[in-house]
């Protein structure tokens, strides 16, 4: 695993929090434990100490001889003398008998015996080392006679290694465990982790093969998870990409084809003015053809310029107020003459008034003619090009539409994407209705599109007149 890697960083910070979740647990595990253990231990000694007092009280007992006789008694009778060791211990804390059978140490501290004497229920326990260093538990009970004063203890004292090691063997186990489970978890998220990067590193492979332009890639989609809809993203991406280089190459050719037609006219006829005397009705032929097609040139340059200035946002606009009505007259009276050449008809319906809108009267004016030019070249020798506007309600609804061919359903969807042609044997760049789109977007408005093929098109664009406040100012 690279240490810079995902996959490093999120075992090492899992391990982290993973291994201090486990220790935080043994810890806790051990306390309980070792307070369990022990307090199980100091039921025990009680016990055998409230037993005592029981076993004392039925002899009965008033001085120290008495006590002294009582305790041999049964220290000698005691049954547990291999689990505790008991000893009775005179008014003056000396060792009378212990049930070791050894002589008793005197010397030894009594810390529970001492605490006893002050307690006022005579009882007290105590955990420490012994003198031979060994780790043990020790309770003392008083006794007193009836006149209150002491006569005697009994003190129990009971190893506490084995407890010890009771507690080291769990905390062992514990430790243990957590280890197995720190490896199950590390072996389990590094399988986990796998499972995400070897696919991501696979689209990523993927996405530099993209992007160097190779969107004939595509990344195999193995689970129907997160992972899997980025896999149909990146696939998605490239095809998408792979259609829009696909359609930026027909661009290109389109484009160098509109361009050159007019270029072959024009040097074609220059050519032919220049090499001298020619009739007057051939020399103003030939000068026509020159004017028409470097117009034709100027429309499609204008057009590739507005375009660059639509993609990098620095389209101007001169909103005012207009008369959308002359605007739309002068886009049709443009082709009437085209339309007579082609013998196609071209029908304007135009009413008395339309409110006035707030727009850039050349840019519509713009998209007036981009939309009937598409018109006029994908409608037939005697076909019908009409135009009407009308006012409803709030919005100017100009309808250009036409019997031609009409366009594909398939292809409906896409024809206001830029470089985007339905139809790759009519002349054009492509990007006149995504211009167009753009344009009306702007106005607030909307360029909506119906087809049918082999019935023809039309072309809506709605526009949001004037309020009337605005219009009287």
């Amino acid at each position: 695993m690279p240490i810079k890697g995902l996959t490093w960083r999120w075992v090492v910070s899992f391990l982290s929090i993973a291994l201090a979740i486990i220790m935080i647990s043994i810890a806790a595990i051990t306390t309980t434990t070792n307070g369990y253990i022990t307090d199980s231990i100091r039921q025990t000694l009680k016990s055998r100490s409230d037993e005592v007092v029981n076993i004392f009280s039925h002899y009965g007992y008033e001085n120290a001889s008495e006590f002294s006789m009582v305790a041999r008694d049964y220290i000698e009778n005691f049954p547990d003398k291999d689990m505790m060791e008991v000893m009775a211990i005179n008014r003056s804390g000396r060792v009378l008998v212990s049930s070791t059978g050894f002589e008793p140490d005197q010397t030894q501290a009594k810390p529970d015996y001492d605490n006893a004497l002050l307690a006022a229920d005579g009882y007290a326990d105590w955990i420490g080392k012994s003198s031979n260093g060994e780790t043990v538990m020790a309770i003392t009970r008083v006794f007193r006679n009836s006149d209150g004063n002491i006569i005697g203890s009994i003190r129990y004292i009971v190893s506490m290694e084995r407890a010890v090691r009771q507690m080291y063997n769990i905390m062992l186990l514990l430790i243990g465990v957590g280890l197995s489970i720190l490896v199950l978890l590390t072996v389990s998220s590094t399988l986990f982790l796998r499972s995400i990067l070897t696919p991501v590193r696979q689209i990523s492979g993927s996405a530099k093969k993209i992007a160097r332009g190779d969107f004939n890639v595509r990344v195999k989609k193995k689970r129907d998870d997160e992972i899997g809809q980025l896999c149909d993203t990146i696939n998605d991406m490239a095809a998408e990409l792979q259609n829009s280089e696909q359609m930026k190459n027909d661009f290109i050719s389109s484009v160098s084809h509109e361009l050159r037609t007019p270029l072959t006219a024009i040097k074609g006829w220059a050519e032919t003015l220049q090499s001298g005397d020619l009739p007057p009705d051939m020399f103003n032929r030939g000068m026509g053809v020159i004017i028409h097609e470097s117009e034709r040139l100027s429309g499609l340059v204008e057009e590739l310029l507005d375009f660059s200035r639509m993609q990098n946002g620095r389209m101007v606009f001169n909103m005012e107020k207009m008369d959308v009505l002359a605007e739309l007259g002068e886009a049709v009276y443009t082709f009437k003459e085209r339309a007579l050449r082609e013998e196609k008809y071209l029908l304007y319906d135009e009413p008395e008034t339309i409110s006035p809108i707030r727009g850039d009267a050349n840019r519509l004016r713009q998209v007036f003619i981009n939309i009937i030019d598409n018109a006029m070249k994908y409608t037939q020798k005697g076909g019908t090009v009409r135009v009407t506007i009308s006012e409803l309600y709030t919005n100017v609804h100009v309808v250009i539409s036409d019997n031609g061919t009409g366009i594909p359903a398939e292809h409906l969807p896409n024809v206001k994407r830029k470089f985007y042609k339905a139809n790759q044997q009519v002349r054009g760049s492509g990007i006149g209705l995504a211009v167009s789109d753009e344009i009306v977007q702007v106005h607030g408005g909307l360029l909506e599109v119906e087809s049918t093929e082999g019935e023809g098109t039309a072309v809506t664009i709605t526009l949001p007149v004037l309020p009337k406040e605005v219009e009287k100012d």
